[in-house]
């Protein structure tokens, strides 16, 4: 009895993995010297850093500088919207990029669309046997886009193109139309396959059975995670800004510079709040969408 209680006590599948992952953790922290002392601030860190969590209770309304507060061509505050202007044009043309090139990958990497024309009796057998090697060839190059972060995209087109817009959109760009791609083609592959299959029993063509049997089931879903990634986008926008691109992260960086810890603070409000809009507003539309 006490054996058939342990056995059944035992973790599962995800348990082992959740252990293995925290096992891990303990095994990487004693290897880098982890421990409760590397948490003290160092001499003046702490006095650096209270001073820092002071200014969060009266950000900056204007310039922390006194010469530059009387000497700038324009306000603090028009200089504070015109950067969050530029980290929101870069986010959104990188999206709009990468929403194309995201589906365009993402129906070529997906099972269901594959599956369903491999069925037709109408399609030749130069069909079946490019398939393998075109989805494979698609997953690799969504791999590829993944596996890269923006950053060194940035570093990289910087040095080709110079601190040019292009720089921006295409650093942002390729990484998110790897992970529309990947995220799309698994929801389309678990969309609900019911009104695929009446679809095909009716006699519908594989890309008429795709485009209003699986699509529309799982295109909530991808619409919702878009408005995700356009959220992290306005994120990696903004971090851009330490690449010298004139975004929020720009203004940023020279305030930590200047040690100026009230602008920084204001920076950091209006990115919150921004982001805090774009989740209300993606909220309300996916509601939308599930009540039609």
């Amino acid at each position: 009895m006490r054996v058939s209680r342990w056995r059944a006590a035992r973790p599962g599948p995800a348990g082992w993995t959740l252990l293995g992952i925290l096992a891990a953790g303990l095994l990487a922290a004693a290897a880098l010297g982890l421990g409760p002392r590397d948490l003290l601030p160092r001499e003046g860190g702490g006095a650096t850093a209270l001073r820092f969590f002071r200014a969060a209770l009266e950000p900056a309304l204007d310039y922390e500088d006194p010469v530059l507060r009387e000497r700038a061509s324009q306000p603090y505050v028009l200089t504070l919207l015109l950067a969050l202007w530029r980290t929101l044009a870069f986010a959104c043309a990188a999206i709009l990029a990468s929403l194309w090139g995201g589906f365009g990958l993402g129906f070529l990497a997906s099972s269901s669309w594959w599956e369903d024309e491999a069925g037709d009796p109408g399609t030749g057998r130069l069909f079946r046997g490019l398939r393998p090697a075109v989805q494979a060839g698609v997953r690799l190059l969504i791999g590829l886009l993944r596996s890269v972060h923006e950053l060194l995209w940035a570093v990289l087109f910087s040095a080709a193109f110079g601190l040019q817009p292009i720089t921006a959109v295409l650093a942002l760009a390729l990484p998110y139309t790897g992970n529309l791609a990947k995220i799309w083609s698994e929801m389309l592959d678990e969309a609900p396959a019911g009104p695929a299959r009446a679809l095909r029993q009716l006699g519908a063509r594989p890309l008429q059975v795709f485009l209003f049997g699986r699509l529309p089931r799982a295109l909530p879903d991808m619409a919702a995670y878009g408005f995700y990634q356009l959220e992290c986008a306005i994120r990696s926008s903004m971090v851009l800004g330490f690449f010298g691109v004139g975004t929020l992260g720009l203004l940023l960086r020279q305030s930590f510079l200047e040690v100026h810890f009230r602008e920084v603070w204001t920076v950091l409000y209006l990115v919150f709040a921004l982001v805090l809009l774009m989740e209300t507003w993606s909220g309300r539309l996916r509601r939308r969408w599930r009540l039609a």
